[in-house]
């Protein structure tokens, strides 16, 4: 069976103890000149809003509101959670993403133990069913949607090792009848360089 190419980030999955998606907000300044898409994997930068914000009829005081930009793909890059969604933007209400240089409040799934579905990329040797338990990394192969306000993040096959620093933790491959391993193929992950807990070995 061959794959749908559908890049869409990561989309975080219902699993216990959770009977809904932990999230929390976190402000993008004006100054960050990236735009950011839902399923975006993103990191804390160390700083927060340095004055009071107020975002779709809701106000936040300063320091409430931890900044983040888009995280790096690679090895030792850590990761703080994924966009779920934004605050509305009442100046343009039918983005769907958050287009660069743009103030704006997002809504990122920052639990831990969260997990997620994410596509393989294109390019390279397909993961096999001897992946799961490994770590591999994220890859930007493909860019963000400004149409569907997907992102384009994609977990990395040329990565699959023990090595503890790696971004995601493969857990097992999506069971779905359109979704079998291969090219484009869909897994169930973990965020293993995670910047509220501690990163492990794959097994």
């Amino acid at each position: 069976m061959t794959n749908l190419n559908t890049p869409y980030g990561l989309v975080p999955v219902k699993n216990s103890p959770f009977v809904e998606i932990p999230k929390n907000y976190y402000y993008i300044p004006s100054s960050y000149a990236t735009a950011l898409f839902i399923g975006d994997p993103v990191v804390k930068t160390g700083t927060s809003n340095t004055v009071n914000v107020t975002s779709a009829g809701r106000s936040f005081n300063a320091g409430s509101l931890p900044e983040i930009n888009k995280a790096t793909a690679g090895d030792n890059n850590a990761i703080t959670g994924v966009i779920i969604g934004f605050l509305a933007n009442p100046t343009n209400l039918n983005a769907a993403y958050n287009p660069a240089s743009t103030e704006r409040v997002a809504i990122v799934a920052d639990n831990p133990l969260q997990e997620f579905e994410i596509q393989e990329e294109t390019a390279g040797t397909a993961l096999a069913a001897t992946s799961v338990g490994l770590n591999a990394n994220l890859v930007y192969a493909e860019s963000g949607s400004t149409i569907t306000g997907l992102s384009g993040a994609e977990l990395d096959t040329s990565t699959p090792a023990t090595t503890s620093t790696f971004q995601l933790k493969i857990l097992r491959l999506v069971d779905a009848p359109d979704n079998a391993i291969g090219q484009h193929a869909k897994w169930r992950v973990k965020i293993n360089n995670h910047t509220e807990a501690n990163a492990t070995a794959g097994i």
